[in-house]
């Protein structure tokens, strides 16, 4: 069975960067039904937090992504020590004393002479008195992974064959001074455990994969299947990274924006599909193919995420979106949503049109004959489908005005805009009371 993971640190909120991370992941798994997993990677204790916890599974869930199981990997430190003196064992291991500050200075030095600044494995070095002297003087070490030096290759699910050579890089470091598990062991060890199958990330982790393909197979693991998503960029062309605390899913949740819109927006940039919008998550998952996604950088347009969550509110019935409403406490009927669903692009729209329909609005002065004749022209007796074009012809024929000049005053007498629902449907909702005390206001 298909296995994936989305594997968020506990440190801040999602973003949709790693929001997309994890949305492909999932509709990966469910188009080929398979099984979700959410780890929280929760090693960092200093900047890892409850709190960030559980807002990234409450965003996960607003989002209506479901995970089949949760595992923390603050509850799995005893199996990281185990497969490092796995690794020590076979000599893919070794500690090494540098401090931060002396390795700083190899790295300059390095840089200095032209050369890349790769760890000199200068540590390797050490005999077994070595090290045994300076742990008894209270040097703690940090332990790094032996790499081969060799190609790794590996036929990438987004990028196709794929090839690094591990001299450009340094031995990973996989256990901090500090005790602190480091991610590329963590990861590889969750992975061959909870029995992964394929790995989809940013293709910022291709020299980390890289590694870790070596990881697994020194841990006597086959790798899982590996495949990289070129990153987000602006419209422009940019990268996110200065704005994505601008992004973060809470912020846009903030602004009015669906799960959907979202959804539907990251789901398709990046591949050879056209974006449009999407009325639920199982119609994204069937029309999910990982071959589609291509090496170009995805343009995320906040305009067209606009345009998306719009598209979303004149799709959707009023039994869909009833229970977003009621958080409104506004109590707002069939009709109504009707009315108003083909002119919001968030829900802030809805109280908007709620005050025009039902409220008070900024007085428009307008000319104060025709004001006086659209009160006597109004229909009296009966409010109905047709009150709207026998009001307008009454008031044509009295007023002498037609088009624009007849239709653009009394619409924004009515309702404070230039542009709106459909007018005839729109003073049968507003109601005779509400119409006359809006042209009464209007002294």
């Amino acid at each position: 069975m298909i296995k994936v993971r989305f594997a968020p640190s506990p440190t801040g909120y999602l973003h949709i960067g790693n929001f997309r991370t994890a949305l492909v992941n999932f509709l990966f798994a469910k188009s080929k039904n398979g099984h979700f997993m959410l780890r929280i990677d929760d090693t960092d204790n200093e900047r890892s937090s409850k709190e960030y916890e559980d807002a990234i599974k409450e965003d996960l869930t607003w989002m209506n992504i479901d995970w089949d199981s949760v595992e923390k990997q603050s509850s799995r430190l005893l199996s990281y020590e185990e497969a490092l003196e796995n690794l020590l064992e076979k000599k893919r291991a070794y500690p090494c004393f540098e401090s931060a500050e002396e390795l700083s200075l190899k790295r300059k030095s390095q840089l200095s002479s032209g050369k890349p600044p790769i760890y000199d494995r200068s540590a390797l070095k050490l005999s077994d008195s070595d090290i045994a002297d300076l742990k008894s003087k209270g040097k703690k070490p940090h332990y790094r992974f032996l790499l081969n030096h060799e190609d790794v290759n590996w036929n990438d699910l987004v990028k196709g064959e794929s090839k690094y050579n591990m001299s450009n890089l340094s031995d990973p470091v996989i256990l901090r001074e500090d005790g602190r598990v480091i991610y590329t062991l963590a990861s590889v060890v969750d992975d061959i455990q909870f029995e992964v199958t394929d790995i989809l990330r940013g293709e910022d982790h291709m020299t980390n994969s890289a590694a870790q393909i070596q990881l697994f197979e020194a841990l006597g693991s086959l790798p899982p299947k590996m495949g990289h998503l070129s990153l987000l960029t602006d419209n422009t062309g940019s990268g996110l990274s200065k704005r994505l605390g601008s992004l973060s899913l809470r912020k846009l949740r903030s602004q009015g924006f669906q799960p959907m819109a979202i959804s539907s927006l990251l789901s398709k940039i990046g591949t050879s599909d056209s974006i449009d919008i999407f009325k639920d998550m199982k119609q994204i998952v069937k029309s999910f193919d990982i071959s589609k996604y291509g090496n170009s950088k995805p343009k995320f347009d906040e305009e067209e995420l606009s345009a998306l969550n719009s598209k979303f509110f004149q799709l959707v019935d009023y039994s869909d979106i009833n229970q977003q409403l009621n958080v409104l406490n506004l109590n707002i009927t069939n009709e109504f949503w009707n009315l108003i669903r083909g002119n919001i692009d968030t829900l802030d729209d809805v109280k908007f049109w709620w005050n025009v329909v039902y409220g008070d609005i900024r007085v428009v002065q307008f000319d104060q004959d025709f004001k006086n004749l659209a009160l006597q022209t109004l229909p009296k007796d009966r409010f109905d489908k047709n009150t709207w074009s026998d009001w307008t012809n009454s008031l044509m024929k009295q007023s002498g005005k037609k088009g624009k000049e007849l239709f653009k005053p009394l619409r924004l007498c009515l309702t404070g805009k230039n542009n709106g629902p459909e007018m005839a449907n729109l003073v049968l909702v507003m109601g005779k009371d509400k119409i006359i005390e809006r042209l009464n206001n209007n002294n």
